[in-house]
């Protein structure tokens, strides 16, 4: 065999003994040709690759997998909601993601099918159900009742409110309203209240026009007690236009032709009723005079008008008895 593996005489020479050991020194010749190869130093790279940093490969050890990818995530969506608080957004983002749930309740059969309010008088169906806050895309399933209740209750139409939810589609309202009591005038606004003094909304609608007004710091939440005891008295309470009430201590009466009534602070039922009796008896609130004052217990003072008072002081005039001639 030559330097490069080949036999230099005819293996035909040769017996049988001579081909087997021919083939096993040709297999031991590929053997190590093929040990050799792989035992080849693979090429050192043009750019020496710098070791790792010591925190990286700890964190590569100690952290499981994926943790990357979900702290990735966390971040991205800590950057959004970041995002959404200093732009302002967050009612809209809150809003969005409340119609996407309801939209995938009522998909799956909880939509509002039926709604049935009790107890309303002066709200409509419409008001209450947007006082409320449910709409046509809101969920009876994600229908919160004690924030409906509350959001019904800060109006001041409302004094109480109760809600039941009947799955799968059904809303029951129960409604308790104030009613319209009396028209408050303070400051130069007139506003409707109710008996407890309640501002129910500004005047505007001539359905109030018919109510009793009252005038005055605290005239909204004494007025209840003043205008009961007032009812008790028709003769004076048919003529009566305004009742004001002065210092937050007493009450005075301006009736429709414009005369003034001074009530006292204490005992205000005997003097209405000594107004009924004069009116009846005397035909007070006829006579032409503008104030009547009864603030002091034993006494009733009239104040005339300016033309009466005229023609009282020429009657006295007449009736003053002439000096004779010569009379010192």
């Amino acid at each position: 065999m030559d330097g490069a593996g080949r036999l230099t005489r005819s293996l035909r020479s040769l017996g049988p003994q001579a081909d087997l050991k021919a083939a096993a020194i040709g297999a031991v010749v590929l053997l190590r040709e093929r040990v050799g190869f792989r035992a080849r130093v693979p090429a050192r790279p043009v750019i020496d690759r710098e070791p790792p940093n010591r925190l990286v490969l700890l964190v590569e050890r100690y952290l499981p997998n994926r943790t990357g990818i979900a702290l990735t995530v966390l971040i991205l969506l800590g950057s959004a909601g970041l995002g959404i608080v200093k732009g302002g957004h967050v009612d809209e983002f809150t809003a969005a993601l409340s119609d996407a749930r309801n939209a995938l309740a009522n998909s799956a059969g909880f939509r509002i099918t039926t709604v049935a309010i009790n107890g309303r008088k002066h709200l409509s169906q419409d008001e209450v159900l947007a006082i409320g806050g449910v709409n046509g895309r809101s969920s009876l399933l994600f229908l919160d009742a004690a924030t409906v209740r509350d959001k019904l209750k800060a109006n001041p139409w409302i004094a109480d409110a109760t809600i039941l939810k009947l799955y799968p589609g059904q809303l029951q309202i129960d409604i308790v309203e104030r009613t319209a009591f009396a028209l408050w005038q303070q400051d130069g606004r007139l506003s409707v209240i109710s008996e407890d003094g309640a501002v129910l909304e500004p005047y505007v609608s001539r359905r109030f026009v018919t109510l009793p007004l009252v005038v005055g710091k605290g005239a909204d939440v004494k007025s209840r007690d003043f205008l009961a005891l007032l009812e008790r008295y028709p003769q004076v309470r048919s003529v009566t236009k305004a009742a004001i009430l002065v210092g937050e201590r007493r009450w005075n009466l301006r009736l429709k032709d414009g005369l003034d009534i001074r009530l006292p602070e204490n005992d205000i039922g005997n003097a209405l009723a000594m107004l009924s009796k004069l009116d009846k008896e005397d035909r007070l609130f006829s006579r032409d005079i503008v104030a009547v004052d009864m603030r002091l217990p034993d006494r009733l003072t009239v104040q005339l008008s300016e033309d009466a008072a005229k023609a009282r002081e020429e009657l006295f005039k007449e009736k003053k008895p002439k000096k004779k001639a010569g009379d010192a």
